[in-house]
């Protein structure tokens, strides 16, 4: 009988000791597994273990088909299936609105507001005194405007809502004009063109990608204009030989031809940041000072909340936006309107928001206040891991992130992390590896630890226990 004859022989033969679904369920092994995790998980984790096992078979490979050892590899199975997808991560990197971690680390008193509404029914759309419905805009709308001197404001899921809301409650069917500098894409795909598509306005462009003037604008406003648009350019800037038209002069320009003016600010910067050494960025009291029609902002960039989107201005045009249908579609959470209400709360009091919101704190934090945490970090990192890396404390650059201050180099100070026996880029993955993953930077093959970021004690502590599993010591 030819060998392969044999080979099949045997295979089935091993096939065939695969026992069921319910045989592997009934293990002792998957009992603690069955009493914490959903029974669809573990049935799953069966199905797949005994999947796996029959193809190692099928491949010629040797595999343990007894029930004890399918029950353990389910176990193991559904413990990652329980997992969130979504958890907690270590920012190492010195980037402080970390777009895909997250952005802005929300305030103690904001994450507090959370907790309470999330637990418990609350004052969502209902006013207590009148035991009527109420307005979900007016948990936000007085501190926005005390804050910035807006007649009016609402907010909504985020910034990209808020401009294709305001676009499309002012300029739906009509032309709304922009200059061509400030067609700017950024991060997520999130272009100003397909936002004025979306919205059912026909984009008008003036002037050039360097050189717009406002008799650019002035030329094209006619009857069918319905917005002047200024787009804040975010993480994109033009240098060298440039000229774009202020918001002062386009606010007049639209005053006399009868046109609402939107600008797109984006950072939702409140404070002038000036005084602790960032550039200079547009505040959104400023905006309204110059007479905006409406302004636009982000909640989680430089005011240091959760996602949203702020629009702020004259109290005719918010209304307008109030009343429109994409409102309902855009509007918040009642978690993220008190965590947006505590954030705000705060920053009534420039000193503590600096203090309280960790966005602002972390912007501020003066490079020799992170260099004696550096040296700290460092000292520690070097005692337990001994001869198995470098470690050093460089003077490095951080960055505001999140699309802010796109110019701003914050000095700062890192831990360098070199090793002769593992690849730099083995480190950085195992970093990433564990619970919590840290993520760090990495320049000229080092890994770059910036304690700008790391919140708390213990996340340093976290940093340099990892460094010991990753290198030994």
């Amino acid at each position: 009988m030819p060998s392969g004859r044999i080979e099949r022989m045997d295979t089935n033969s091993l096939l065939r000791t695969l026992p069921k679904t319910d045989e592997v369920l009934a293990s002792p092994r998957l009992a603690d597994t069955l009493a914490a995790t959903p029974r669809v998980l573990v049935l799953d984790a069966v199905r797949a273990s005994v999947d796996e096992v029959r193809a190692r078979l099928l491949a010629g490979e040797v595999a343990d088909t007894s029930a004890d050892a399918l029950a353990l590899a389910a176990a193991g199975r559904a413990a990652l299936a329980m997992q969130p997808s979504l958890h907690r991560v270590i920012n190492a990197t010195g980037i402080i609105v970390h777009t895909n971690l997250g952005r802005s680390v929300l305030a103690d008193a904001a994450i507090a507001a959370i907790a309470e509404v999330a637990a418990s029914y609350s004052t969502l759309e209902y006013d207590v005194d009148s035991g009527e419905r109420g307005s979900r805009h007016a948990h936000v709308e007085a501190l926005l405007c005390r804050l910035t001197g807006a007649e009016a404001a609402m907010a909504v899921n985020n910034n990209a809502a808020a401009v294709m809301l305001a676009i499309a409650a002012l300029s739906r069917g009509r032309e709304a004009v922009v200059s061509r500098g400030q067609l700017v894409e950024i991060g997520g795909s999130f272009r100003i063109p397909d936002i004025m598509a979306e919205s059912g306005a026909r984009m008008v462009e003036v002037g050039t990608t360097n050189m717009t003037h406002l008799a650019d604008y002035e030329r094209v406003i006619g009857s069918e204009t319905g917005l002047l648009l200024k787009v804040h350019s975010s993480n994109y800037r033009v240098v060298g030989f440039t000229e774009e038209v202020s918001l002062a002069e386009l606010v007049e320009l639209g005053e006399r031809r009868g046109v609402p003016v939107m600008e797109d600010q984006g950072s939702g910067v409140l404070f002038d940041l000036r005084p602790y050494g960032l550039p200079f960025e547009p505040t959104l009291s400023e905006s309204i000072a110059a007479g905006v029609s409406v302004v636009t902002a982000s909640g989680d960039k430089l005011l240091g909340g959760p996602q949203a989107g702020l629009l702020l201005g004259r109290a005719d045009i918010i209304a307008r936006l109030k009343a429109h249908p994409m409102a309902r579609a855009v509007r918040l959470d009642k978690m993220t309107l008190a965590a947006l209400e505590a954030t705000l709360r705060i920053s009534l009091d420039e000193e503590r928001a600096l203090r309280e919101v960790p966005t602002l704190r972390m912007l501020t934090m003066p490079q020799s206040e992170i260099r004696v945490r550096a040296e700290a970090l460092a000292g520690r990192i070097r005692d337990a891991v001994g001869d198995e890396a470098s470690v050093d404390v460089i003077d490095e650059i951080a960055r505001a992130g999140g699309g802010s201050l796109p110019l701003a180099e914050i000095p700062t100070a890192v831990v360098a992390v070199a090793s002769q026996s593992t690849a730099t880029a083995t480190i950085v993955a195992l970093l990433r590896c564990g619970s919590p993953a840290i993520v760090a930077r990495v320049k000229e093959d080092r890994v770059l630890l910036d304690p700008r970021t790391l919140l708390s004690p213990a996340e340093e502590d976290a940093v340099v226990a990892r460094l010991v599993a990753v290198l030994g010591g």
